[in-house]
């Protein structure tokens, strides 16, 4: 059985991949009977790089999307027979295993080819036109006589994508071979009837427009949140914690506490980092009691003072390698819809700002690239200083809504506005309330 996935959202910020990271692992203790594994969709920030790389963390995998693969469907153990072998051999194999066809390979175990009762039978048609006895028959080499209307798939490749070549194939089943030629399952018509669809944990969001391609046909059996409620559709109940906390790394600390499951060190770092980051050093309108108290709780957990663990987070963010304009303009972007009009807001918080406005021509030439390129009605970028405790807002695209939201003119580049910490309680909620 394929893995749970646990994911956040697109252009994961470090709350998305740590929450993911750490519920995936609580998860997994609670349910050992199943695989719990997360997963992201972009790049790590910077600071998450710090943290994993401070603490011992491996990096979830990254994904492209959602849909349902070939793996996802394919029958594994398939039943291979040495290319060497004689059809008796392959005849008496597919009846002791109740099979029609039978995976041919050499002697690494590559596959060559099928061989099929469709394949068997013509042999024997044949006899009735020729001298050969059976026996004479039944004693050649199963590599002579492969059948070569096997259509090839590899594991990764979109079902959808497949099903009509499937269908359309002379055997209307496909081999599924991995990168080393080697058959790891076969996708029959009875596969394709199932049409599994990929089961998912979301974490850090619960709209369409911000989750992996694919989401709206995979199961979402649970949701952990802190933002408003979207319009993620189940089949049926599932459990849905939405709370209007600071990050969502708190809920999970939370559930961690609520089952009485102890959080490793290193568990425990990425979700003190998480918090820091999604609360800006616990000083954003979004931070709440519970935050802190679960920021000095995961301190005293690991053995450092929260705030200044936080400190030297974000300045691991600025002492790394210069940030690039897609990581900046990136990292923490996400897209809203309000009806058709659909526009980006992303944030990127330092402890440097002058340095990152030293780039505001490139910075906001790439957010004209964006509204030209996916049509949004605008493209607002928050450079949030944590120190200073406010944000440098560049835009592209029309600039109407946030100038009256905010009483700002962009008339001649980017603007500071001091306050500005949170994009979902101060920015988020005001601009979409005006479209």
């Amino acid at each position: 059985m394929q893995p749970v996935l646990v994911l956040g959202h697109k252009n994961p910020d470090n709350d998305s991949i740590c929450s993911a990271l750490a519920y995936a692992y609580l998860k997994q203790q609670l349910d050992p009977a199943n695989t719990y594994e997360a997963v992201r969709l972009g790049p790590l920030p910077h600071e998450t790089r710090w943290v994993f790389e401070s603490y011992g963390l491996k990096a979830p995998a990254v994904i492209p999307h959602l849909h349902s693969r070939v793996c996802d469907a394919m029958t594994e153990g398939v039943i291979s027979i040495p290319a060497g072998a004689s059809l008796l051999d392959a005849g008496l194999l597919m009846r002791e295993r109740n099979k029609r066809a039978l995976v041919v390979t050499d002697s690494e175990g590559k596959y060559q080819g099928l061989f099929t009762t469709r394949m068997l039978a013509e042999l024997f048609i044949s006899e009735l036109e020729s001298a050969r006895s059976r026996q004479e028959t039944l004693s050649e080499c199963v590599a002579d006589y492969l059948d070569d209307g096997a259509y090839i798939l590899k594991p990764d490749a979109l079902l959808k994508d497949a099903t009509d070549d499937i269908l359309n194939s002379p055997l209307r089943e496909a081999v599924v071979l991995d990168d080393d030629d080697i058959c790891i399952g076969i996708v029959t018509r009875t596969d394709l009837a199932r049409t599994p669809r990929r089961r998912v944990i979301l974490v850090d969001h619960n709209e369409i427009a911000q989750g992996a391609p694919g989401v709206a046909d995979a199961e979402v059996l649970e949701i952990v949140d802190h933002h408003r409620i979207g319009d993620i559709q189940t089949l049926k109940p599932i459990q849905f914690i939405n709370y209007p906390l600071g990050s969502t790394a708190t809920i999970v600390t939370l559930e961690f506490r609520r089952h009485g499951v102890p959080i490793p060190r290193h568990i425990a770092a990425a979700l003190l980092s998480a918090i820091m980051t999604d609360t800006v050093l616990l000083k954003s309108p979004t931070c709440t009691p519970t935050d802190k108290e679960m920021a000095e709780f995961l301190g005293e957990a690991i053995g450092v003072e929260a705030l200044q663990f936080g400190i030297d987070l974000f300045g691991s963010r600025d002492a790394a390698s210069p940030p690039t304009i897609e990581a900046i303009t990136g990292a923490d972007a996400k897209e809203f819809e309000v009806g058709e009009t659909t526009v980006l807001i992303a944030q990127y918080e330092t402890v440097s700002l002058a340095n990152i406005l030293e780039h505001e021509k490139a910075l906001t030439e790439r957010l004209e690239q964006l509204v030209a390129e996916r049509g949004y009605a605008f493209a607002l970028l928050l450079i949030t200083d944590v120190i200073a405790e406010g944000s440098q807002l560049l835009l592209a695209g029309d600039p109407r809504i946030v100038e009256r939201v905010f009483k700002v003119s962009f008339a001649e580049g980017s603007v500071w506005v001091p306050g500005i910490l949170s994009r979902k309680k101060q920015v988020a909620p005001r601009i979409l309330e005006y479209i």
